[in-house]
């Protein structure tokens, strides 16, 4: 059914965007990944899919696939962070506190995490087929100190905030948690934890302030690929088991994500293209 789906758009010579003066990754886009054997592709799209064979039968697999559009929504999605002179992408404004935020109607989209966890790897990946957009990305952990808005032509805003934890500004909480209650065009707040070491102290602590804030959020598991299955799939339900004992405002599903690799890349901006409105899909589950 995968290979019957992509096949269509392959043989239309399907372009997403138009090109770029910039260099463009070449697994930005899912239509030059199809050029890889099946396979890998679909492992790009659902990482899911290359864990499910090493888990016991024995466990419920439902919240690993409860969003699960088919390929040509994914790459409908995919048009949408596409940059062009009627669709824009780009930095728009960096801010300390919530009174420097001007008030916007599109939705937002916030990414948090601790510092290290890939959190600036990944909007680069996201934002990959704009690569003029400047997503600044150190190899020293908490290089991001400020909120920094990024916006999607008129259909949303996605916003880096500080990491926590290491070299985390001294003023995180008062700068992030208004933020988080009092946002009225908050959509999504999304929280990363890193896949090769699993949910740390700090972890749970930001998990509890979204829970505090009772507004919906979704775990991003990153750096899947720094790691053996064992290792990822224990660090994996583990944090499943805290999702679904210990929360009430989280998205069931955590969503699986390499920068490196592009592994999943897909499949968040498929998301995050949904829960913002920006599309409509056909189909939002494994058929």
């Amino acid at each position: 059914m995968f290979s019957l789906r992509l096949r269509p758009w392959l043989q239309s010579g399907f372009q997403v965007c138009c090109v770029s003066r910039h260099s463009v990754h070449k697994l930005a886009s899912l239509h030059k990944a199809s050029t890889l054997p099946q396979k890998k592709v679909q492992s790009l799209i659902y990482p899911f899919s290359q864990l499910d064979a090493y888990l016991d039968r024995s466990v419920d697999r439902t919240a690993f696939q409860l969003f699960h559009p088919s390929v040509d929504d994914v790459i409908k999605a995919e048009k949408l962070f596409c940059s062009s002179s009627s669709h824009k992408i780009d930095y728009h404004i960096s801010a300390e506190r919530m009174e420097q935020i001007p008030a916007m109607k599109q939705p937002e989209v916030c990414f948090i995490g601790r510092s290290n966890v890939g959190k600036s790897s990944l909007i680069k990946a996201l934002f990959s087929l704009a690569p003029e957009v400047e997503v600044r990305v150190s190899k020293t952990p908490g290089h991001t100190k400020k909120m920094n808005f990024f916006k999607v032509g008129k259909a949303f805003t996605l916003v880096d905030m500080p990491g926590y934890g290491h070299r985390a500004p001294k003023d995180f909480v008062d700068m992030v948690e208004p933020y988080l209650y009092a946002r009225k065009n908050l959509a999504r707040t999304f929280l990363l934890v890193d896949g090769s070491v699993g949910l740390q102290t700090a972890d749970r602590i930001a998990l509890e302030m979204c829970e505090e804030t009772r507004r919906p959020y979704v775990m991003v598991v990153t750096k899947i690929d720094k790691c053996g299955r064992g290792a990822l799939l224990t660090n994996l339900l583990n944090l499943q088991d805290v999702v679904k004992t210990q929360t009430t405002s989280c998205f069931p599903q955590p969503f699986l994500v390499s920068s490196m690799e592009f592994s999943g890349i897909y499949l968040l901006r498929c998301f995050i293209a949904h829960i913002t409105g920006s599309i409509r899909l056909t189909d939002t589950s494994q058929s």
